[in-house]
């Protein structure tokens, strides 16, 4: 016992004991943490989803239904994910101004960027769906160009074109124009297959494939870009190019001809 006393009464005591007291603090701490902070993250959740509900309420039940069943005015949300919500919202596609029309077109968006993703939230919490990309799957660091073209012209030209200049569709549909659209929005729609557009999955392009694509749409469509075929005719393709050069450049052969012949007939006369 008057060991221990003694000891009590070292210098180094008083260290050693706070030396414990953190050690026990830090050990608390890491044990109980980790839960409040997860329990935090869903309540914040939560209050996301409820807010992405009164927007929803106000802006979407009319068409959608009250709980994203759908009605005739409108297709289920039901599994759509956050990512249609953001591409739908954040070009101004929806909400729609009417319901009448062939195609619902891209316009200014009436949402803040928090409040669409309050929407996304909500809808996403009436079943699971594509989420929301991040920088770095859409992002032009390790994309193929080469590949990109290959994989566009292969899945997309039929309707965009082969740089994304869009086109006509039957019934009054289009392919829209991708000069200029948010590489975000351009994956989100691979991802959604928005209107009338087929969707792509990661099963049928790869998220890297999907890179590929929209690094070749930027480079197609960079104000850099220099078309070495000179007139572009609209990026039509090989297809406008020789009706181009049937209807101009025979028309213009046979002109020609015409003006030679008329010549030599006067010559003829006089």
């Amino acid at each position: 016992m008057k060991k221990l006393s003694a000891r009590r009464r070292h210098p180094l005591a008083a260290v050693v004991v706070l030396l414990l007291a953190l050690a026990c603090t830090g050990g608390l701490y890491a044990v109980f943490a980790p839960a409040d902070k997860a329990q935090a993250e869903e309540t914040a959740q939560s209050l996301t989803i409820e807010e992405g509900k009164k927007l929803y309420t106000v802006g979407c039940a009319s068409c959608h239904g009250t709980d994203g069943q759908g009605t005739s005015d409108g297709p289920s949300l039901v599994g759509v994910g956050a990512a249609a919500v953001d591409f739908q919202v954040s070009t101004g596609r929806m909400p729609a101004a009417t319901s009448q029309g062939a195609q619902v077109p891209a316009k200014k968006n009436i949402y803040s960027q928090a409040e669409i993703d309050q929407l996304a939230a909500f809808v996403a919490s009436l079943g699971a769906g594509p989420t929301v990309p991040t920088e770095e799957q859409y992002g032009p660091e390790g994309a193929d160009i080469a590949k990109g073209g290959e994989l566009f012209r292969n899945n997309c030209a039929q309707c965009h074109n082969f740089t994304g200049k869009g086109g006509a569709l039957t019934k009054g549909k289009y392919a829209p124009s991708l000069e200029g659209v948010d590489p975000k929005h351009i994956y989100e729609a691979m991802q959604t297959g928005p209107q009338n557009m087929p969707s792509f999955p990661d099963t049928t392009l790869s998220e890297q494939n999907k890179k590929d694509i929209i690094a070749y749409l930027h480079a197609v469509n960079s104000d850099e870009t220099v078309n070495p075929g000179g007139l572009e005719l609209g990026g039509l393709g090989p297809v406008s190019e020789g009706l181009f050069s049937w209807i101009f450049g025979l028309g213009a052969l046979i002109a020609v001809a015409i003006w030679v012949a008329a010549r030599t007939a006067k010559a003829r006369k006089s």
